[in-house]
C-alpha cells in the first residue's frame, strides 16, 4: 500500500515513457522521457495542445495513474510544484493485464467521454484516500455535523444509516478549538474563533481550500493511515498503536447497532478503519445493489473500492474484520482467495456458525454437495458480482443471501445464476421457494426479465442496468454461452465505456478468438468494426 502514490524520480513504474503514443477518438497522448523526468503531451483539437511534467504516479497493484504540472514544453530540469492547484490528474492510465492504455477514469462508471484534458486538481480529489493524512482532518465532517459540506477523505460513518453510526462525543471544546488552531496555522489559515462549531467550519473550509502534499504525514499509505499516530509506540515498541481515537477532545461510541448485536470493539475499528477509503462514491452512477440509489441508500457498491463500506452493512461485521481475509501489509494470497471457492474456505464462516461445521448440516442448509462449489460459504453469501480493476468478477462484501427478497425483486441477474447458468428464472425462483420457504412477487420479476422463462443472464444483458450486464456478460464467458455473442457484441458501445470492456472480454472468451476492436473509436466505428468480427467468426465456425 506505501506504493499508492510515488514520487516519479525514485519510483518504479511500468508505463512505457518512450515516445508512446495513446490515441481516444480524434486526440492523442503522447508519453515521453527527458533526463529522468516523464512527461504527457496531450494533443486535442477540442481542448488544445498540452504537456505535463509528471509529479506523481499513483498505483501500481493492477494500474498506473498520474498527476503532473504543465509546462510550456519537456525539459529536463524539474521543476517545483509553486501551486497545488497547478497539479492534475492526468488523463490516460496505464493497465497492467493487458498491458494497454486508457482513458483515465474509465476505471469507473463514468458516461463516455468526448476528449482528452487533465482533470481535477490532485489535493482536492486524490490526496486523502492514497496517502497518510492527520486523521483530525478526516473527522472534521462527522464531528460539525449534517450541515458539513461534503469533502474527500472523510470518515466512513456519514455514509452508514443512523442506527449503523459511532457517535463522536466531544470531551472537551477547549482542546477542540485548540486543535483546530494548530490545524489552521499548518494550513496558512487564521484562528479559529473560540466558538468549538465555528472552529470546526473554519477547519474544515481551510483543509478543502488548502490541504496539499506538504501537509501529509507520509506521501503514499503509510502505518499510520490505518494504525494512527504511533508516536508512543516510535518511543516504546511495547506500547503498541491503536486503531481506535485516543485524544483529549474527542472520543468514539458505538453504534445503536453495534451495542444490539455485542459487537467487538477491535473488529468494528480495524473494518471501520479500512471502509475510511474502501467507501467509494466518487462515481455519479446512480444505482446500487439490492435496487437501490446512490443518493438514497450508499450501500451496494457495484464496484471496486466500496467493498469494507457494504461489509459494514452485511450481517457478519459484529464478530469477522476485514483481515480474517485481506492482508493489509502485502498482496492477498492466490492461494488463500482460491480456498473461498471452495469448502476448504469454510473454516472462516463456522469459527461463528459452528452448528454448520459438519458435512450433514452444511447440507441441509445450503442444499449442495458440500465437497463442491455450491457447498463453500463464501459463493452464495459473498458471491463474485462486482467489477473488479482487472475486468475479472470480485465478491460482493454485503453479507447476505441469495434468497433475500430485496436481491432476487431489486437485482439482476439472480445470484444462483452465476453458478446455474442453464436455468430459467420461473425455475430458480421456483427452488428457492420449495427449498428455503420464500416467496417472490411474479410480476416484479417479469417486469426484470420479460418472461419467467427467460435465462436471467441473457436478459440482464439485455434488459438490466449497466453494472447488472458487466456482471452477466462476464459469468456467460466464463460458460462460453454462444447464444450471447449477439448481446454481448451490442454492448460494445454501452453508454457506460467501463462495460465495453467486459463485453469485449467476454466475446473473446466465448469464441476464443481475439476481438481486435478498438473501443477507443467513435461509437459508430466501434459498431461498424464488431459486426465485420462477428461476421468473420460465424463464417469461420
Amino acid at each position: 500500500m506505501h506504493r499508492m502514490t510515488r514520487v516519479p524520480e525514485t519510483a518504479e513504474v511500468r508505463a512505457p515513457f518512450d515516445g508512446r503514443k495513446f490515441r481516444f477518438k480524434d486526440d492523442a497522448v503522447t508519453l515521453t522521457t527527458d533526463a529522468g523526468a516523464r512527461f504527457v503531451s496531450v494533443s486535442s483539437p477540442a481542448f488544445g495542445d498540452h504537456t505535463y511534467r509528471v509529479t506523481r504516479v499513483i498505483g501500481g497493484r493492477y494500474r498506473e495513474d498520474f498527476a503532473g504540472i504543465e509546462v510550456a514544453e519537456p525539459r529536463a530540469a524539474a521543476q517545483p510544484v509553486k501551486d497545488p492547484k497547478s497539479e492534475l490528474v492526468l488523463p490516460v492510465t496505464f493497465v497492467y493485464r493487458p498491458p494497454s492504455f486508457r482513458l483515465k477514469g474509465y476505471s469507473v462508471m463514468v458516461a463516455e467521454r468526448p476528449g482528452l484534458r487533465a482533470g481535477g486538481v490532485w489535493n482536492q480529489t486524490c490526496i486523502f484516500c492514497h496517502n497518510t493524512a492527520p486523521y483530525f482532518s478526516s473527522l472534521l465532517g462527522e464531528l460539525l455535523g449534517p450541515s458539513a459540506p461534503g469533502y474527500q477523505g472523510e470518515v466512513v460513518d456519514r455514509l452508514l444509516p443512523g442506527d449503523r453510526r459511532s457517535a463522536l462525543s466531544v470531551e472537551s471544546s477547549g482542546d477542540l478549538v485548540r486543535a483546530a488552531a494548530d490545524e489552521l496555522r499548518l494550513l496558512g489559515a487564521n484562528e479559529p474563533p473560540d466558538d468549538a462549531r465555528r472552529a470546526l467550519d473554519a477547519t474544515l473550509r481551510a483543509t478543502k481550500k488548502g490541504f496539499d502534499a506538504s501537509h501529509l504525514v507520509e506521501v503514499g499509505i503509510g502505518c499510520e493511515s490505518c494504525h494512527g499516530g504511533s508516536g508512543e509506540h516510535v518511543a516504546d515498541f511495547r506500547t503498541k498503536p491503536s486503531f481506535e481515537i485516543r485524544s483529549s477532545f474527542v472520543r468514539a461510541l458505538p453504534s445503536e447497532w453495534e451495542k444490539s448485536h455485542g459487537a467487538s470493539s477491535r473488529t468494528q475499528a480495524v473494518d471501520r478503519t479500512c471502509a475510511r477509503c474502501h467507501q467509494v462514491l466518487f462515481s455519479r452512477y446512480p444505482f446500487t445493489w439490492e435496487g437501490g440509489r446512490r443518493n438514497g441508500d450508499p450501500g451496494g457498491s457495484h464496484i471496486s473500492s466500496g467493498e469494507a463500506r457494504d461489509f459494514l452493512l452485511g450481517g457478519c461485521s459484529s464478530a469477522l474484520s476485514c483481515v480474517a481475509c485481506h492482508d493489509p501489509h502485502a498482496l492477498d494470497s492466490g492461494q488463500k482467495l482460491r480456498a473461498f471457492d471452495t469448502a476448504a474456505g469454510n473454516d472462516l464462516c463456522v469459527g461463528c456458525h459452528a452448528k454448520f461445521k459438519q458435512n450433514a448440516a452444511q447440507r441441509e442448509h445450503s442444499h449442495h454437495d458440500p465437497a463442491r462449489p455450491g457447498g463453500a460459504c463464501l459463493n452464495c453469501h459473498m458471491p463474485k458480482k462486482n467489477m473488479g480493476l482487472g475486468y475479472g468478477l470480485t465478491r460482493y462484501h454485503r453479507i447476505g443471501s441469495p434468497t433475500d427478497k430485496a436481491r432476487v425483486e431489486g437485482d439482476r441477474p439472480l445470484e444462483c445464476a452465476l453458478c446455474h447458468t442453464d436455468k430459467t428464472v420461473g425455475e430458480l425462483v421456483s427452488a428457492m421457494e420449495r427449498l428455503w420457504g420464500k416467496r417472490y412477487d411474479r410480476a416484479t420479476l417479469i417486469s426484470l426479465y420479460g418472461d419467467l422463462g427467460a435465462s436471467p443472464l441473457l436478459a440482464t444483458v439485455a434488459r438490466g442496468k449497466a453494472h447488472e450486464q458487466a456482471t452477466a456478460m462476464h459469468v456467460l464467458g466464463e460458460h462460453r454461452v454462444e447464444a450471447a455473442l449477439g448481446l454481448v457484441a451490442a454492448q460494445l458501445v454501452n453508454p457506460y465505456p467501463l462495460v465495453r470492456y467486459y463485453a469485449r472480454q467476454a466475446l473473446e472468451t466465448i469464441s476464443g478468438k481475439p476481438c481486435e476492436v478498438n473501443l477507443d473509436q467513435e461509437d459508430a466505428q466501434i459498431h461498424a468494426d464488431v459486426t465485420r468480427w462477428l461476421s468473420h467468426i460465424e463464417r469461420t465456425e
